[in-house]
């Protein structure tokens, strides 16, 4: 009997992603610094709140190109204590302004303030959300169970560089591992510390095991790889999908390439 196992694009076992709110001004020198160093993430915006501490929605194009722009709600409000009009009102405007600003469908949510509820999370899907960020930490680097209530393994501010550092150690593969951080650029110089930022990049960007996804692209790619159809005998997978998905038979990786059948 076989050993499979689902992988990472092109065979890997680990991905890492990053997570920022609010789209203040400090988020032009982060996402330099992610470029540099091959780390890509996702940026939570709110389009209806226009400041000179804030990117101007007419530069959300250039400025995030190569990562995601998501949903952080028009004004921020702590949806938990508003009536659900005014939190489909505020999740709907703001993709419909999002995507008129960088030309994708926006999928992704964080929730302002961390605020949210079981009636909200259940009305996220109707709206054209897939996943959406909670303020809580795991510590750990286990795949999300819900990806409507996604935990981050810690804020940047929460021992970074340790736990950076014990995720490139990650070596069991028969294990899928995640490392996703989240904060706010403006907290690097309220606490003075961009250099834990770049060390972090620095230790953990250009790695051959490691993807760097953005939320949707995880999300995208679990779908798919959850949509694969095994053979009972475990001699062959079909992926109806349009996009590849990896996996591992018995020590070797495949690529199962959209709408093929792949036999092994």
């Amino acid at each position: 009997m076989r050993n499979i196992y689902i992988c990472f694009p092109e065979g890997k076992h680990k991905v890492l992603t990053m997570s920022f709110d609010d789209g203040r001004v400090e988020d032009r020198q982060l996402v330099d610094m992610f470029n540099r160093y091959g780390i890509r993430g996702t940026f939570h915006v709110n389009s209806g709140i226009a400041a000179e501490t804030r990117v101007p929605v007419s530069e959300y194009r250039e400025l995030y190109r190569g990562h995601e722009v998501s949903c952080h709600t028009c004004t921020h409000p702590t949806i938990a204590r508003c009536p659900m009009e005014q939190v489909v009102e505020q999740i709907l405007e703001d993709r419909r302004s999002l995507e008129a600003a960088v030309g994708y469908p926006v999928r992704g949510l964080s929730y302002p303030n961390g605020s949210f509820s079981d009636e909200i999370v259940k009305t996220l899907p109707a709206l054209g959300i897939r996943y959406s960020r909670t303020v809580e930490e795991t510590g750990a680097f286990a795949m999300p169970e819900d990806f409507l209530r996604w935990k981050a393994t810690c804020h940047y501010n929460h021992n970074l560089l340790e736990l950076g550092k014990e995720f490139v150690s990650l070596h069991k593969t028969q294990y899928l591992y995640m490392m996703y951080v989240w904060g706010h650029s403006y907290e690097f110089n309220i606490y003075g510390n961009w250099d834990v930022m770049e060390e972090f990049c620095r230790n953990c960007g250009g790695r051959d095991d490691i993807w760097y996804a953005t939320n949707i692209e995880i999300v995208d790619y679990m779908e798919a790889a959850g949509r694969l159809q095994f053979g009972a005998a475990g001699n062959m997978v079909y992926n109806p999908s349009a996009a590849s998905v990896w996996i591992e038979v018995n020590g070797e990786k495949k690529e199962i390439q959209g709408g093929t059948l792949l036999e092994f």
